[in-house]
């Protein structure tokens, strides 16, 4: 997680549950598929994403933490839904404890060029909507893959 407002909150109440909000983008292309980036401290593969500043609209963190994360600009964004509960209790490597309340948009209108901030990013790839990483974010998958199932149902469609 990157400084700011959780953070500062965690240096005065150390480890303990926490409920944040959190803002999120599914970079798509209906050629290319999802783009999804490799966490760097757990190794795990996800859509982009972080937690809301105080003030700030969660449209904008998404649009923020898209940037920041991986250099890229987001134009256009939907709504997409809105993930809580079980699969959204996350532990983090250095022991905070969250139950996220994420509010997930979708974004095929972007621009720039990949630059991955290393701290919080390993790697980022276009997967096909039908061959996915296997080892998805348990907090992230539920969204990639009903997503992902979505624009393959609209391919199908149109055939």
């Amino acid at each position: 997680m990157a400084e700011g407002y959780v953070m500062d909150l965690r240096k005065k109440i150390g480890h303990v549950p926490m409920v944040i909000a959190c803002a999120s983008l599914i970079i798509y292309d209906e050629n290319r598929g999802i783009l999804l980036q490799k966490r760097a401290d757990n190794g795990k593969w996800c859509y982009h994403g972080g937690s809301v500043e105080p003030n700030e609209k969660v449209e904008e963190a998404a649009k923020r933490e898209l940037y920041e994360e991986v250099g890229l600009k987001a134009g256009k964004i939907n709504l997409y839904t809105v993930a809580s509960g079980t699969e959204q209790h996350f532990f983090y490597p250095n022991g905070d404890e969250v139950h996220i309340v994420d509010t997930v948009f979708t974004c095929n209108d972007f621009s720039g060029e990949i630059l991955l901030e290393e701290s919080e990013v390993l790697d980022c790839q276009w997967f096909a909507f039908d061959n996915l990483p296997e080892d998805i974010l348990i907090a992230t998958r539920g969204p990639i893959l009903s997503f992902c199932k979505e624009m393959l149902q609209k391919k199908a469609d149109r055939k």
